[in-house]
């Protein structure tokens, strides 16, 4: 009798999924188990609102379905922001949004476009639905509208922006951001992933409304993980046309955002002031932080410009970012190192206290000197 075991018939995966990895989130914990501060995951230091707090400690009903439409909620974001509610859908934080913008639109044989070094998700994205992925050339990291343009092709069915970008915290101004669109095919989705855009300064606006209210075939995406400080809730939003807008209702989840997610998030818009007090310590800390990284350029560190909550620090001396990784971990924090972006030699670090970013500072300069 053989021993060769004999496998039963099992479902086989499409091709294209079973070429996904899945996505990797920062690390909050060392090889050893050890605890981190985590700065990998871009996440608020000064927590929420108290408002949301509030609102999430006045009692569920987790026996009930929540507003499956998220009715006081796309009202709320309509009120701060000038738009229709009716132009506006709440997901299970932008991500979901994001999924149903390139799976309503992107197929097997159609290509989604976006920057060299963009959100680690937008791959995922385009090999959920069978779609290819295609990277425009970077200048100096940064993403490049040029670039971008050269590479749409009859293929060419979705483009996704971060901006600000994600890794790289560079930005693209309303004039640009208004040449990709008018040079973009008709039948192209602009995805404009604003998930930083509550850090910019009060005199930055790339446009993305008002392209997403005047047009077609635009999307903008937001969150409520970041400057709000409800990553854990996981509550996002977007605004576009209304046949956008319907496109994406048909593929979100039933009751998508929770009931602590909604109640969370409308409390939170009422409170602008704690939105305004993070983007002021962001601001601040983000400019020491950068100062002191150019300041050790002599070790070949060299930190980027950001517009978003975290910095790019480029390791091109003796000390590489691999080793600066370890250093910072022994010392008790998380960042993030990128190799499986194309930046093996970059730490994205999201800004925390002042500090927790004085601390990072003093550690890599000191191991830069030991480096050499």
């Amino acid at each position: 009798m053989s021993d060769t075991p004999i496998l039963e018939p099992r479902p086989v995966l499409k091709p294209w999924i079973a070429s996904i990895h899945a996505y990797v989130p920062g690390k909050s914990k060392a090889e050893d188990g050890r605890e981190l501060v985590k700065l990998s995951a871009n996440e608020n230091p000064l927590g929420c609102s108290q408002a949301a707090l509030d609102a999430l400690a006045q009692g569920h009903h987790p026996n009930l379905y929540p507003d499956p439409d998220a009715t006081r909620l796309r009202e709320a974001i309509g009120a701060v922001h000038g738009i229709d509610p009716s132009r506006i859908i709440c997901g299970t934080g932008s991500g979901e949004l994001l999924h149903g913008a390139v799976q309503a639109f992107a197929g097997p044989g159609d290509e989604v476009l976006a920057s060299r070094y963009s959100f680690s998700l937008y791959p995922l994205l385009a090999a959920k639905v069978g779609a290819r992925i295609v990277f425009a050339d970077d200048v100096d990291y940064a993403q490049d509208v040029d670039a971008l343009l050269a590479a749409v092709t009859k293929h060419t069915r979705v483009v996704l922006l971060d901006n600000p970008n994600n890794p790289v915290g560079t930005w693209l101004p309303a004039g640009e951001i208004a040449r990709l669109h008018a040079a973009l095919p008709r039948d192209v989705l602009l995805v404009i992933d604003q998930a930083y855009a509550e850090f910019l300064a009060p005199d930055e606006d790339d446009g993305g409304f008002g392209l997403a209210a005047a047009c077609d075939n635009v999307l903008v995406t937001r969150t409520f993980s970041k400057a709000y400080g409800l990553a854990g809730e996981r509550v996002g939003w977007a605004t576009g046309a209304p046949h956008l807008i319907d496109a994406l209702n048909r593929l979100r989840g039933a009751f998508n955002v929770s009931e602590s997610g909604q109640k969370a998030a409308v409390a939170a818009l009422g409170d602008q002031q704690f939105v305004l007090q993070s983007r002021d310590h962001n601001a601040r800390e983000l400019a020491r932080f950068c100062d002191a990284m150019a300041a050790l350029g002599n070790h070949g560190i060299r930190p980027l410009p950001s517009k978003a909550n975290f910095v790019l620090v480029l390791f091109d001396g003796a000390l590489s970012a691999a080793a600066a990784l370890q250093v910072l971990g022994e010392a008790g924090y998380a960042v993030r190192h990128l190799p499986g972006q194309g930046l093996p030699h970059g730490l994205r670090i999201t800004i925390g206290t002042a500090r927790q970013m004085d601390d990072i500072a003093r550690i890599i300069g000191e191991a830069a000197e030991m480096a050499g």
